[in-house]
């Protein structure tokens, strides 16, 4: 992917204002839509909440920077947390008090 490039995904699930920063990723190769704690590591169910990665990233050979999402609306089933995991209403509480709403999406038929 090229920076500025757009591949639909579904992640994006309203209007609210997606507010964006970069973050350091310390390993891991991660998706677009994992929800990330403040140090950057993918949140497993029940941590601290603090962002939703805006890209894919690729820190395997070392730390690397990406954009994240600290506010919006986001498909609950294009979320992803640590060790396939999923969002528990303590982890929706918790996202919302930063701004960041989990909302379920419709499957198109």
């Amino acid at each position: 992917m090229k920076i500025g490039e757009h591949i639909p995904d579904n992640l994006i699930a309203g209007d609210f204002p997606r507010v964006t920063e970069w973050i350091e990723i310390p390993s891991g190769s991660l998706k677009r839509g994992t929800v990330l704690t403040e140090a950057g590591a993918v949140m497993a169910s029940g941590g601290t909440p603090f962002a939703v990665l805006a890209e894919d990233a690729n820190a395997s050979s070392g730390a690397v920077q990406a954009p994240v999402y600290l506010t919006g609306e986001f498909a609950r089933r294009h979320m992803i947390l640590a060790n396939g995991a999923e969002l528990a209403a303590v982890d929706v509480a918790r996202l919302r008090s930063l701004s960041i709403f989990a909302k379920n999406s419709i499957k198109a038929v």
